[in-house]
């Protein structure tokens, strides 16, 4: 049974996509290419009120920050369920759970497969489109196998260096479909590049959705494929439908949009300011933010770690942040911008020993990394509280959820571009010192070595 339709309009009003965000990186990622494709995209932190959506009442998008990701099953179908309600309630033809374009996750812990099976109640769609390919963020899906590079490579995912050994859901499989099918029991289809070259696209579409609701994976590995996606999702949306997708989606219909000369011709984004200092914390411990902390230390910024077991004894911990915090401010007075940080890379010892710095706490791991992101967040509220920083930044998925929901920012939009996936926000706060604060968060792999100096300068990767 097919569910598609020309749209009458081609550009209807209103809202056309509402998103939650699996993390809060990847939700600035997704407001960061709608944006520069010129659809006006909000962010909420939280639930948005009654004022919050008549305040933003001219967005085209809007996305809830999440942070499923490092979640449970059984935490999501609790938590999830009311949230989607609300998200498709706003009247969004489509629905979107943002994942990850690296797609890491696990039956246990952040599984997409249990997003979508809750996320579908809200459709009466016979489908549920997957896009997680997206080339401007080097990230490729290919016959279903997704690719990511690193270092200046394209990795296979099960051999990428960084996501084959995350320390909490490793990618093992580099089949997607494969690896979805460990975490639901949906089915689970492709329309592949071959099909989409050849023009069998939409015949494809039309022929594998039924009342069972399938997810659909599309492959994007270049432009035309990832036009070709955005066509069928929108094409194909009907009354509306759920899909469990990276920014590729955002991506794709935005190169749809773009051939169907219904956005600007060349995605663009403002370029941010210089400023004398920033801000930053940082609780990723991937490689490239490892390399970003030695550029940093290497060019004439002040780092310094957080040591992870006190910031886990309560008869420590608050002397912890008061040394961070002291050791940040007298770097600002100085004009030197400030970096405290968890880890350095995946072989850090403070990664290698988490588990046993966590068990001889008293905490499990999930709790310990929780209070480390408490821990960074109070560190960068104490920071802001003492200077006159405007600009910060927060790498890691896990911290920017901390950091974001301790300062009090209710919503954010982008503000310029810094690199790809990693936008500079504009934050909205009911707190007067707040409003108005410029803050990039980055996933780990995102960005270059030289990324924080580019955020101080307002230089555009």
């Amino acid at each position: 049974m097919s569910t598609f339709q020309s749209p009458t309009p081609a550009w209807p009003e209103g809202l056309l996509l509402s998103y939650y965000g699996d993390d809060f990186t990847g939700s600035t990622d997704v407001m960061e290419a709608f944006t520069a494709a010129g659809v006006p995209t909000v962010l909420f932190l939280d639930l948005p009120r009654i004022e919050d959506l008549a305040r933003f009442g001219h967005m085209r998008c809007i996305g809830l920050a999440g942070q499923s990701r490092g979640k449970s099953p059984e935490w999501m179908q609790r938590e999830l369920p009311a949230v989607f309600e609300r998200l498709h309630d706003l009247g969004a033809p489509v629905l979107q759970y943002k994942v990850c374009s690296t797609f890491d996750s696990s039956p246990s812990v952040g599984s997409i497969g249990q997003a979508i099976d809750l996320g579908v109640k809200t459709s009466a769609s016979t489908w549920s489109p997957m896009v997680v390919g997206a080339p401007r963020l080097k990230r490729y899906q290919v016959f279903g196998h997704l690719f990511a590079a690193a270092n200046g490579a394209v990795h296979r995912i099960d051999r990428h260096p960084t996501m084959s050994r995350h320390p909490v859901t490793p990618m093992q499989e580099g089949d997607l479909r494969v690896h979805l099918a460990a975490q639901t029991q949906r089915r689970i289809e492709l329309i592949d590049l071959a099909e989409l070259s050849e023009g069998a696209g939409q015949a494809r579409c039309t022929a594998l959705q039924g009342d069972d609701q399938p997810v659909v994976m599309i492959d994007v590995a270049d432009t035309a494929s990832q036009i070709e996606a955005g066509r069928l999702v929108w094409e194909n949306r009907g009354a509306g439908v759920f899909s469990a997708s990276s920014s590729g989606l955002q991506y794709a219909l935005a190169a749809y949009w773009r051939a169907q000369g219904l956005i600007p011709a060349t995605p663009s984004l403002p370029v941010a300011s210089e400023v004398p200092c920033i801000a930053v914390v940082s609780g990723s411990c991937s490689p490239m933010s490892a390399a970003q902390i030695q550029w940093a230390r290497a060019n004439g910024f002040a780092t310094e770690r957080l040591d992870i077991a006190k910031c886990l004894d309560p008869q420590h911990a608050e002397a912890e942040i008061a040394r961070l915090v002291q050791g940040a401010l007298a770097s600002i007075a100085q004009k030197i911008s400030p970096i405290v940080f968890s880890a350095e890379g995946p072989d850090d010892p403070s990664v290698l020993n988490f588990d046993a710095t966590a068990a001889a706490a008293n905490m499990s791991k999930s709790d310990a990394a929780a209070r480390v992101g408490h821990v960074l967040a109070e560190i960068m509220r104490q920071v802001l509280d003492g200077s006159n920083i405007r600009r910060i930044v927060v790498a890691g998925g896990d911290s920017s959820g901390a950091v974001g929901s301790h300062l009090g920012i209710r919503a954010l939009t982008v503000e310029a571009g810094m690199a790809p996936g990693v936008p500079l926000c504009r934050a909205w706060s009911d707190d007067p010192q707040r409003d108005g604060l410029e803050v990039a968060l980055k996933g780990g792999q995102l960005g270059g070595p030289s990324f924080y100096g580019q955020v101080r300068s307002g230089q555009f990767a």
